[in-house]
């Protein structure tokens, strides 16, 4: 196994790979989006075409490119917008519970839940 992919597979967090590729990065922009950059990076590589064929620096140097391509979609956009993460893109990111079935859901915590007695209460208190 090259050593290339050996250091890559010692990184574990974006400030690392970040530092590693020597992309310069804003903190506050990879405190916020962190994994969404790292999933990026992944999604962008596993597309990436041509990589086995490349040696240790032409690699180096693709898959700095791709990581500084996820990198700045997140400068220019957020993770919201980018949905690279499944709960984002479920319905954008929002659940949707309709009234009725709140209603039905309460209903049946109701009757499943033991009737309170006066004496109960008693004995509880």
């Amino acid at each position: 196994m090259s050593d290339f992919i050996q250091q890559l597979k010692a990184l574990s967090s974006a400030n690392e790979f970040l530092e590693f590729f020597g992309v310069p990065y804003d903190e506050r922009v990879v405190n916020v989006n962190r994994l969404h950059i790292l999933k990026r990076f992944y999604q962008y590589l596993h597309k990436a075409e041509g990589l086995a064929g490349l040696d240790e620096l032409a690699m180096f140097q693709r898959y700095r490119e791709l990581l500084v391509q996820a990198y700045q979609d997140f400068v220019q956009s957020d993770a919201a917008t980018e949905k690279v993460f499944k709960v984002f893109q479920d319905a954008g990111g929002q659940q949707h519970v309709s009234l009725s079935k709140l209603r039905d859901s309460l209903a049946e915590r109701r009757e499943a839940a033991p009737a309170a007695t006066p004496s109960a209460n008693l004995r509880a208190a």
